[in-house]
């Protein structure tokens, strides 16, 4: 990347960045691979434990990304367009923090330079899920989640 664009966030709105920016944004917390539960009633969105079966539970990524959305139809399709359409997605997602005007937090990999940040900082699901392989789908509901946000490095939220 040239030194001009190292901060690209900072300068870009999200529909001017092209793609290798644009998939950089992911920080890798693998939350939006949750299993999400809508009551039908009310329109409440429920996360759950419980992620997508194509979801590396180690490294947090996708193992089959390019094809993901033929593999698993509602896989979630976040664009520029689409992003502020997704009220379920964590406050501390880059897309929903820059479509906001939030700028990226301090634990994001492109400002840390470490991509193990956002496990220390407590955003990943890296070993609080489980994959929907090993969860009978009626028992879904019953493990549902309330992420977090991450503590700023003084200890504020």
């Amino acid at each position: 990347m040239k030194n001009a664009d190292a901060k690209f966030w900072e300068h870009k709105r999200l529909a001017e960045m092209d793609a290798a920016e644009w998939e950089s944004l992911c920080d890798g917390c693998a939350r939006c691979c949750a299993i999400k539960l809508e009551d039908e009633a009310t329109g409440e969105v429920v996360t759950t434990r419980v992620v997508c079966r194509l979801l590396d539970l180690e490294n947090c990524r996708c193992t089959r990304y390019p094809e993901r959305h033929r593999l698993v139809p509602d896989c979630v399709h976040l664009t520029a367009e689409t992003v502020e359409s997704f009220a379920w997605l964590p406050s501390s997602c880059a897309y929903r923090r820059l479509a906001e005007g939030r700028g990226l937090a301090w634990w994001h990999p492109l400002v840390s330079g470490d991509p193990n940040t956002v496990v220390d900082a407590g955003i990943s699901v890296r070993g609080s899920v489980v994959s929907e392989r090993q969860v009978h789908p009626q028992d879904i509901e019953h493990v549902a989640v309330r992420w977090v946000d991450a503590a700023t490095p003084d200890g504020r939220t």
